[in-house]
C-alpha cells in the first residue's frame, strides 16, 4: 500500500502517514500516534528511494509497519531529506516493483534453512527490540514473519505426514534455535497471543492463491509448545468453533489440528486434552477422521508409559469411542475402524484409571446398556469381558447392578449366562458377592412374574441362569478324592498298629483275613509268577546281549564314527559362534542398558527397585537370623550329642541314638494311631 508523506500544521513539525483508501480510525491524536510509530522510517514525498540493501528492507519491512501501526516507539526526531526530487515516478515504480519481490522458492526446506542469514536475522530482531523495547509481541511476530518470509519452500500436505513428529523443527539447526529461544524467553508474557497469531496467519495465508509456504510459523509454533504445551489447551473451545465453521476446508482444519497436537508430543497429558477436545468431536468427519485417529496412535506410540495420562479419559469419552471401535455401519470407514480396536486395550487403561477398584462402577451403567442380545458379537465379548472385570475389581458394582436389574433384563440375562460359563476361573470373592446378588436376582423375577405376564421371556431366561449359578455354587460335588486319601491313610495307620501288636505281619489279624479270603495266596502265586518270569528275561538278556551287541557295534561302528567326527566339528563350530555372540553381547551391554532404561516404564523401575529392597530386607532381617539361629541349634546339637558320648563321638554311640530316636517316634505314631482308632469306635458305636 502506497504511503504519503506531507507537512502537518505549521505549528506541529510532523509528519503524518495518509493510508490511501483508508479513513482514520481515531481523530487527531491517533493521527499522531500513527505518525509517531512510523517517524523513523517515513520518507518525503519529494526524496527519491535509495536502493536497499537487503530484500527484507523493500518488501517485508512495510509489511511490519502496517502489523504493528498500533505501537508507539520512543519520540525520535525524523530524518532531514537531502536528495533530490527529480526522480519523481522512475522511483515510485521501482519502490512498488521492490517491495513485491520475494526470495526465490528453494527445492527444499533444508536447503532454505541453510541459506539463511542468521547475521541478518538477529540484527532485523535487535531493531525491533530497540524500536520497541517494551512490546514483546512485535518481537515474536517479526521473528515468525522474518522466518516465513526467508524460508520458501515447496508445500507439503497440511498435516506433514510424510515427515518425523516434530518436523520442521528438528532441522533447524542449533544456532537458529538458540536465536529462537532466547527471543521466546523474554516474550513469555506473550505466548499464548503469539501462537493464536501463528495459526490464524496460516489460516489467512491459505487463502491466498498461490500463498507462500508456512515453514516459518510451523517453526515457531513447534518452539513455544515444546516448553509450554499448554498453551495449546488454554482456548481448545475457541478452536473448535473455528473447525466448525471450516468444515469445507479441509486445508485449514487439518492445519489447525497439526498446530494444536504439537503439544502432545511433549507431554501426554496435554496431548490427550487436545485430542479428546478437539479431534474426539470431529471424528466422524471423513476428511479430519485419519488425521484424528493417526495422531492419537502416534501419541500412544510415543508415550508407553501412560501413568501420565490417568484421569484425562471418563466415561463420557470413553464409550463414543467404545462405539467408533466396535460398532458396524458408524461414520468410520472399516480400516480406521480397525486402526482405533487396535488402540482401544491403552484408551482402556487410560480410563480405568490408577484406581479401577473405586471407579468401575461408574462405567458399569453404560456397559450393561449396550450390551444387548442385537449386539455385534466383537463388541458383546468385550463388553461382557469389561463388566466381569468391573464385577471383580470394584465391589460396588454388585449394587449398582441390583440397581438396574430390573430395566435391564435381557442385558443382565447375558452377563448371568457369561459368568455361568466363566465360573471355573472367578475367584473366591466375586462368587461370594455374587451369589448375595443371585439370590436377590432370583426374589425379584418372582415378583416379576407374581406382576403379570411382561417380559416373561426375559424373566425366564434371567431364572433359568439364576438357578444355574445357585446349583454351582451349592458345590462342585461329593470329594470321592478326599475320601479315598484319607481312608487310604487310615488303613495304613490300622495295619502298622496290627503288625506293631503281633510282633510280625504273618501273625497279624490283617494277614489272617487276607488268607481266610483267599486274597493273600493269590497275590503270593502272582508275585512267584511275575518274579519267575522277571529271572527268565534277565537270564535271556545276559545270554543275548552280547552277542547282539557286538552284531550292533559292528554294523554301526563306521556310522558311529561319522557322527562322532561331525559332532566335534559341530561343537566346535558352536563354541566359536557361541564365543562370538559372547564378545557382541559384551560390545552391546552398555547401548543396551541404555537403550532398556529409555524404553522401560519409570513405574516398572521403581516396582524393580522396590522389589530389590524388599529382597534385601528379607535376607537381611529374615534369612540371616534364621540362618544364625540354624548354625546355633546345630552347634547345640552336636555339643550335646558329644557330651552324650562321653566326649568321643563313634559309630556305636550314634546307632545308639538313632535307635532310641526312630523308637520314640515309633511310640508316637503308635500312640496317636491308637488313640484316632478309640476315636472312630467311639464315633461308629455312638451311632
Amino acid at each position: 500500500m502506497a504511503a504519503a508523506a506531507g507537512p502537518a500544521s505549521a505549528g506541529g513539525g510532523r509528519w503524518e502517514v495518509v493510508r490511501k483508501g483508508r479513513r482514520p480510525a481515531g481523530g487527531p491524536g491517533s493521527r499522531r500516534a500513527l505518525g509517531e510509530a512510523n517517524a523513523g522510517r517515513a520518507l518525503p514525498l519529494a526524496a527519491p528511494i535509495a536502493t536497499s540493501d537487503t530484500i527484507f528492507e523493500l518488501g517485508f519491512e512495510r509489511t511490519l509497519k502496517k502489523q504493528n501501526k498500533e505501537q508507539v516507539p520512543p519520540a525520535s526526531a525524523p530524518e532531514q531529506p537531502h536528495r533530490k526530487q527529480h526522480a519523481g515516478k522512475s522511483a515510485k515504480k521501482l519502490s512498488v516493483n521492490d517491495a513485491g519481490a520475494k526470495p526465490g522458492k528453494c527445492r527444499s526446506l533444508e536447503e532454505a534453512l541453510r541459506t539463511l542469514d542468521l547475521a541478518d536475522l538477529q540484527k532485523e530482531l535487535d531493531k525491533s527490540q530497540s524500536v520497541f523495547p517494551e512490546n514483546p509481541s512485535v518481537w515474536v511476530k517479526d521473528l515468525a514473519s522474518y522466518l516465513n518470509y526467508k524460508l520458501q519452500a515447496p508445500r507439503s500436505d497440511p498435516t506433514l505426514s510424510q515427515h518425523p513428529h516434530d518436523y520442521p523443527y528438528c532441522l533447524v539447526s542449533k544456532e537458529l534455535k538458540n536465536i529462537i529461544r532466547t527471543l521466546l524467553g523474554r516474550s513469555s508474557s506473550v505466548l499464548e497471543l503469539f501462537f493464536d497469531h501463528c495459526i490464524y496467519t496460516m489460516l489467512q495465508e491459505l487463502d491466498k492463491t498461490p500463498g507462500e509456504s508456512l515453514h516459518g510459523y510451523r517453526i515457531c509454533i513447534q518452539a513455544v509448545l515444546l516448553d509450554r504445551p499448554k498453551i495449546a489447551t488454554m482456548n481448545l473451545g475457541k478452536y473448535l468453533e473455528v473447525l466448525r465453521s471450516h468444515q469445507n476446508r479441509p486445508a485449514k482444519c487439518l492445519t489447525v489440528l497439526w498446530a494444536l497436537g504439537q503439544a502432545g508430543f511433549t507431554d501426554l497429558h496435554e496431548g490427550l486434552k487436545v485430542w479428546l477436545g478437539v479431534m474426539l468431536p470431529v471424528l466422524g468427519i471423513k476428511s479430519l477422521s485419519p488425521y484424528a485417529v493417526a495422531y492419537l496412535d502416534r501419541l500412544l506410540m510415543m508415550h508407553p508409559n501412560l501413568t501420565k495420562g490417568f484421569g484425562m479419559i471418563g466415561p463420557k469419552d470413553f464409550f463414543p469411542l467404545l462405539d467408533f471401535a466396535f460398532m458396524p455401519n458408524n461414520s468410520l470407514p472399516p480400516s480406521l475402524q480397525e486402526q482405533l480396536r487396535r488402540l482401544y486395550p491403552r484408551l482402556k487403561v487410560l480410563a480405568f484409571g490408577a484406581k479401577p477398584e473405586t471407579a468401575l462402577h461408574t462405567y458399569f451403567p453404560s456397559f450393561l446398556s449396550r450390551a444387548t442380545p442385537s449386539s455385534p458379537p466383537g463388541m458383546k465379548k468385550e463388553l461382557l469381558t469389561s463388566m466381569s472385570q468391573c464385577l471383580s475389581l470394584d465391589p460396588l458394582t454388585f449394587s449398582v447392578w441390583r440397581q438396574l436389574y430390573t430395566k435391564h433384563l435381557s442385558q443382565s440375562s447375558l452377563l448371568l449366562n457369561h459368568l455361568l460359563e466363566s465360573w471355573d476361573s472367578s475367584s473366591k470373592k466375586v462368587r461370594q458377592s455374587l451369589q448375595e446378588t443371585v439370590r436377590s436376582f432370583k426374589v425379584t423375577n418372582e415378583e416379576l412374574v407374581a406382576r403379570g405376564p411382561n417380559s416373561d421371556q426375559d424373566v425366564a431366561a434371567c431364572d433359568a441362569a439364576c438357578k444355574e449359578l445357585l446349583c454351582k455354587m451349592k458345590g462342585r460335588g461329593f470329594p470321592w478324592s478326599r475320601l479315598l486319601l484319607v481312608l487310604l491313610v487310615f488303613a495304613a495307620g490300622f495295619l502298622l498298629h496290627d503288625v506293631r501288636t503281633h510282633g510280625s505281619f504273618q501273625a497279624s489279624s490283617s494277614a489272617h483275613l487276607l488268607r481266610s479270603s483267599g486274597i493273600l495266596p493269590a497275590s503270593q502265586q502272582a508275585w512267584q509268577k511275575v518274579s519267575h518270569c522277571c529271572l527268565e528275561g534277565y537270564r535271556w538278556l545276559e545270554r543275548s546281549l552280547p552277542v547282539y551287541g557286538s552284531q550292533v557295534a559292528a554294523v554301526l561302528q563306521p556310522q558311529l564314527e561319522l557322527l562322532w567326527a561331525k559332532s566335534g566339528e559341530v561343537a566346535l563350530y558352536a563354541s566359536e559362534q557361541c564365543s562370538a555372540l559372547l564378545s557382541w553381547i559384551h560390545d552391546s551391554l552398555p547401548w543396551f542398558t541404555e537403550w532398556l532404561q529409555s524404553q522401560v516404564p519409570d513405574s516398572l523401575l521403581h516396582f524393580a527397585e522396590c522389589v530389590r529392597e524388599l529382597l534385601l530386607f528379607l535376607v537381611r532381617s529374615c534369612l540371616l537370623p534364621l540362618l544364625e539361629c540354624v548354625a546355633a541349634a546345630l552347634e547345640r546339637g552336636w555339643k550335646h550329642c558329644v557330651d552324650s558320648c562321653n566326649g568321643e563321638v563313634s559309630w556305636d554311640c550314634m546307632r545308639e541314638h538313632l535307635t532310641s530316636f526312630t523308637y520314640s517316634s515309633w511310640i508316637y505314631l503308635q500312640n496317636t494311631t491308637l488313640a484316632v482308632k478309640n476315636w472312630a469306635l467311639a464315633m461308629i458305636s455312638g451311632h
